[in-house]
């Protein structure tokens, strides 16, 4: 006779009629968890779809990944997974080559399984895809390998590795940093359901896949909102913070050795002094240059290598050379100088990168300590030289600075046409954009961030924006009209304390344009309307100083009369002639009035609200009411897994029972007791099942005499002629003893 116990032989019974479709809220298990694989599939696929958006080729992105799935739905009812396995391989590897094919020729060259392990450790390491150069190509050739095998898996109900196979594809996209938090957090919240109804599916509810599910999902909510763990795309500032801002700063945003910057909403000034620089002549201070423009941000693109010495690649036209030496006063992450860098000496020159752009960074984080010489060559270029330019441009610079988002609305590009309908040239273009923008929109840092295109948001739905809204809009408009042009932050010339030599704070970062011109090479336009954010400026270095803030002035600043000064280049060098004529006339701290909407408040923080006294009480946000109800059904999920209402209610109410005048009723209850510890130790009673066939069925498992004697006596209180004190008595001895026998703590509670 078999030894298994009837609570083993239950599960056996339970998993052989498991035959039987399961069902959640009327929907058959099996459907969800497929459904749960396509969403995860889909968040994949959502993060190429935007990256072809930017890059271009969405469409042929769509047919591909479209045919892959129908390919996929075909193969996996016809096909074996043996073959299916090797076609999509195939596939996979297709793609791959298809993609190395594609490279430039002067990139092919560079190719060698180093230079490849190098890139794809990049990748893993937080290397936008957006920054490779054929990005379009690459997306195409990731699509099919990964969509067709997990698909084909799904088709088959292989629900755990085609959940490990898209799972995978959109954990690539979390290291790159190109998948969105929210995306994330769909695409595991949809593969954990695929999981968990495939469990259902599999073993039924009682597998306890529900409580697993909640429990995961409401960990997932919590943690999400509380602690980030993904790698984050935004910039980090060029000055390490050492301490927690409200409100971020232009710098932070800007000024960055990262190699994407996301734009953002309000933002503030930070009047410390960052470095001094010692210059033959005044200039912008330039960090970085972005040439792949995402709608939401931008992305500079190739890699940067390391600086041989020697001279680097100048201007095309005539240029100055201009000498700067740079001393930081707060660690730097970037190496501001004067456009165009072609030699770098000093502590750091060893250890410098030189960008695809031409503009040069650190591979670490430059001391104070420390110094580095910069020598740049200048392009020199009037109005007239630059209009006579042609349109001949390279194909590199067509490649890279035409492009636009495939989503680019055509009321961009008509209001572009519109704003330029008079201009001839490409630099007429640019000065009726930049002069459109400083006339039509306000200067100001307190904007709330749009949704969708920030250029489009800035054109048509925004009154008012700073410097990142400016510039970003420009390139647009400029790209819509086949002009190239990039996207370019730094820091302005700062405060002049002596002949050539200049204070820079943080307050001074800034972003710009610059347009390319065929016989000179990159000039810079500033749309941003010079004397608004001047006194901004001035007002929060005014604040800081009024405030005793530490960092804010040097030796040579202290005491100054023209306490706020920029030193703007001459009009030989830059088309920007509004900006070339700034006089620095009414120098006086701005009223509250004439500060653009901003109201100063200590150390530049926001929300403080002096319009009443007493304890004001709001209500918790959405998010925080969503993210507290999440973690309550987790809590009451974890609960319910962990059996703790079933221990509470064993505790309770087995642990000890109180004699009453009915005997009847004491055998009662002492067989309720009875029968939970029995079922903690083999199984539940059945619906149905007698009493007696439960305790015969027991006794097969090893269940002693005396337990069944008391199931008689049950029997003779409910259905016979009653039983006597001493009958009771007996009931209640053998339940006390099976409860202790069961539970340790009651146990040394009663002995």
């Amino acid at each position: 006779m078999s030894t298994e116990s009837p609570r083993r032989r239950s599960s056996s019974t339970e998993a052989t009629d498991s035959t039987a479709q399961h069902t959640v809220f009327g929907i058959p298990a099996n459907l969800l968890a497929v459904a749960g694989t396509l969403v995860l599939l889909g968040t994949f696929l959502t993060v190429l779809y935007d990256i072809t958006d930017v890059v271009g080729r969405r469409t042929q992105f769509v047919l591909l990944a479209a045919g892959t799935l129908v390919l996929a739905t075909i193969v996996g009812r016809t096909v074996r997974p043996r073959v299916a396995l090797a076609l999509g391989a195939l596939i996979a590897g297709g793609g791959f080559a298809a993609y190395f094919l594609a490279l430039p020729p002067s990139q092919l060259a560079l190719l060698s399984p180093e230079r490849i392990l190098a890139d794809s450790l990049a990748l893993l390491s937080g290397l936008s895809a957006l920054r490779l150069l054929s990005a379009d190509v690459w997306a195409l050739a990731v699509t099919p390998g990964p969509t067709f095998l997990a698909w084909y898996l799904a088709v088959r109900g292989r629900i755990a590795p085609a959940v490990a196979i898209a799972g995978s594809g959109l954990g690539l996209f979390v290291l790159t940093t190109d998948a969105t938090g929210t995306l994330t957090f769909v695409g595991i919240a949809a593969g954990m359901a695929a999981v968990g109804f495939d469990g259902i599916d599999r073993f039924g509810r009682d597998g306890g896949q529900l409580d697993v599910l909640t429990i995961v999902l409401a960990a997932m909510i919590v943690l999400s909102a509380s602690v980030t763990v993904l790698p984050g795309a935004g910039a980090s500032p060029v000055i390490p913070s050492g301490g927690v801002a409200e409100q971020p700063t232009v710098e932070a945003s800007l000024v960055s050795a990262s190699d994407r910057i996301s734009v953002i909403g309000s933002i503030s000034l930070s009047p410390k002094v960052r470095f001094e620089v010692e210059s033959t002549s005044p200039s912008y201070w330039q960090t970085a240059s972005f040439d792949r423009y995402t709608g939401d941000g931008w992305v500079r693109t190739g890699d940067a290598e390391p600086y041989s010495g020697g001279r680097l690649t100048g201007p095309k036209g005539p240029s100055r050379l201009v000498e700067q030496t740079v001393s930081p006063a707060t660690p730097l992450d970037a190496m501001p100088a004067a456009w165009r860098p072609v030699a770098v000496n000093g502590d750091v020159a060893s250890e410098t990168l030189v960008t695809q752009q031409g503009n040069i960074r650190p591979s670490r984080t430059i001391g104070t300590d420390e110094t580095y010489n910069v020598t740049s060559a200048v392009p020199q270029y009037t109005p007239a030289s630059l209009r006579r330019t042609g349109t001949d441009y390279p194909d590199e610079i067509r490649e890279r600075y035409l492009v636009l988002p495939d989503s680019t609305s055509d009321r961009v590009r008509e209001h572009a046409a519109e704003i330029t309908a008079t201009a001839e040239t490409p630099y007429d273009k640019a000065v009726a954009v930049e002069k459109w923008l400083e006339t039509n929109k306000n200067y100001s840092l307190q904007v709330s961030r749009p949704d969708g295109d920030i250029a489009e948001s800035f054109l048509f739905e925004m009154e008012e924006g700073y410097c990142t809204y400016y510039a970003s809009t420009m390139v647009v408009l400029l790209r819509s009209e086949g002009v190239p042009a990039r996207f370019v932050t730094g820091y302005t010339t700062g405060e002049r304390v002596g002949d050539d030599r200049y204070v820079v704070r943080g307050l001074d970062s800034h972003a710009w344009v610059e347009v390319y011109f065929e016989d000179t090479g990159w000039v810079r336009f500033d749309p941003t309307p010079t004397g608004p954010r001047r006194n901004a400026e001035s007002t929060a270095l005014d604040d800081a100083r009024t405030e005793g803030l530490a960092g804010v002035d040097t030796n040579e600043t202290k005491d100054e009369e023209n306490t706020f000064e920029e030193v703007t280049p001459t009009p030989t060098e830059t088309p920007n002639e509004t900006e070339s004529n700034t006089t620095t006339e009414n120098r006086r701290p701005p009223s509250l009035d004439e500060r653009l909407g901003i109201t100063p408040t200590a150390s530049n923080t926001t929300g403080t609200d002096d319009t009443g006294g007493g304890f004001n009480p709001t209500l918790p946000s959405r998010e925080t009411l969503f993210v507290g109800f999440a973690a309550l059904v987790g809590l009451v999920a974890g609960v319910r897994r962990t059996r703790f209402p079933d221990q509470l209610r064993f505790v309770t109410t087995a642990a000890y029972q109180r004699r009453t005048d009915s005997p009847a009723h004491d055998v009662f209850r002492a067989y309720d007791r009875l029968e939970l510890a029995l079922e903690r130790e083999y199984r539940p009673r059945r619906p149905g099942e007698t009493v007696r066939h439960y305790l015969d069925a027991l006794s097969r498992v090893g269940l002693d005499e005396r337990t069944r004697h008391v199931g008689r006596i049950y029997e003779r209180a409910r259905y016979g002629h009653g039983v006597t004190r001493a009958d009771a008595d007996e009931a209640i001895a053998v339940a006390n003893t099976a409860v202790r026998s069961r539970l340790p703590v009651v146990r040394r509670w009663t002995n």
